[in-house]
């Protein structure tokens, strides 16, 4: 199932990329709900499980939906333009009125996207992060329907889980108090262990974001094509992403944020509602700037270990380093057969060698072979 953006006329002129800190403390608060699906954050949230107060990880569980699969549209950037700072951000969300935040909260808590029925009746598609409604259509909120509306979306969130049910109730009984709820503790949050996570991570965000622009002053709209799971399609002009759901913006409409994350890792999110710009926020690695392992560098991987013999060949080379000879003498071999087998490893960045004279020695790259699940995991995620 597609997520398309189609980019009309001149799009490269309606794109381009900044840092957000409010997006990033939400990826941040995300990866700490689900650790094992961020190895990414999982340093981060070990230092936070270890010194955070109780009491505020108590009150990061209870907000945690707002942050999850369907993110709530205004924790990313809310306005195209320069980079603002996290309080900037919050005082953005401050200013929204009422029924917009609502609306795009409602939305969060259901996980809903695309057209059609209120928040009542929506259903989450998957991972990674959702569009609001398509372009030009303005939802309605669903606690100022008449009728059935608010509790239909209560008995949603019923269904869905405890947490959003209760986010639910708060909405609804007091949307201004649930809002300054919701900004009281991001600022907290933010103090107590999120500072020095961005004072950390700044310098390399910003690196990718100058190698992400040039990148756009190259190569034009063409830039989003370089995102995981994205391809560039023709007539008329999109770039067309898979994901697990459906739905559309168009660069016609609205501008076009690229946002730099660590945390976001292994996911790409996309978010678009109407009026505001469409956010793309795309993962990074840490001190490298690099994507994500492709899917199929993975099944390379997993394709030279699906071999009784090499796994055994592995066994071996993990206790210590071997020639191709000392090895086809312990697999009874010759050594252009072992050398085969030592090639599909080496391809698959199994194994690294190192010289000793004239004899080359291989050894297992015990990262390679641990990474190999993180890697595969983050590739299905994508």
């Amino acid at each position: 199932m597609p997520v398309v953006i189609e980019l009309g006329s001149a799009p490269e002129h309606r794109i381009s990329t900044r840092l957000s800190p409010l997006a990033e403390l939400c990826a941040c608060l995300h990866a700490l709900d689900g650790p094992r699906h961020h190895p990414a954050s999982r340093r981060w949230v070990g230092v936070v499980l270890q010194n955070a107060d109780e009491r505020l990880l108590e009150r990061a569980g209870g907000w945690a939906p707002l942050w999850g699969a369907f993110r709530a549209r205004y924790l990313l950037p809310l306005a195209p333009g320069p980079e603002r700072e996290l309080e900037e951000e919050l005082a953005a969300v401050a200013r929204l009125d009422e029924e917009t935040f609502t609306t795009m909260t409602e939305q969060a808590l259901v996980g809903k996207n695309g057209h059609g029925p209120g928040p009542g009746s929506g259903h989450g598609h998957g991972p990674g992060s959702g569009h609001g409604p398509g372009p030009g259509h303005r939802p309605a909120s669903g606690s100022r329907r008449g009728g059935r509306a608010p509790e239909r979306f209560l008995a949603r969130l019923r269904q869905l889980s405890e947490r959003r049910f209760a986010l639910g109730l708060r909405l609804l009984a007091d949307p201004s108090g649930f809002r300054d709820g919701l900004l009281a503790f991001l600022s907290a949050v933010a103090e107590e262990v999120f500072e020095a996570e961005w004072t950390r991570l700044r310098p390399t965000l910003e690196a990718d974001a100058r190698v992400r622009s040039h990148e756009h002053s190259r190569y034009g709209a063409a830039v989003l094509a370089g995102f995981p799971t994205a391809r560039m399609e023709q007539d008329p002009p999109r770039v067309v992403f898979d994901k697990l759901y459906n739905a559309r913006a168009s660069l016609a409409d609205s501008p076009c944020l690229l946002v730099p994350s660590l945390h976001i890792n292994p996911h790409l999110a996309i978010k678009h509602y109407p009026g505001y710009p469409v956010v793309v926020q795309y993962p990074v690695r840490d001190g490298a700037g690099a994507e994500p392992t492709a899917l199929d560098v993975v099944m390379r991987g997993l394709r030279a270990l699906d071999e009784p013999l090499r796994i055994r060949m592995c066994r071996a080379l993990l206790r210590q380093s071997m020639t191709t000879t000392e090895l086809a003498t312990q697999f009874e071999m010759t050594p252009p057969q072992m050398s085969r087998h030592l090639r599909k490893l080496r391809e698959a960045g199994m194994v690294h060698t190192h010289r000793e004279g004239a004899r080359v020695h291989y050894q297992l790259d015990e990262a390679a072979v641990r990474n190999l699940g993180v890697d595969l995991l983050s590739a299905l995620h994508r």
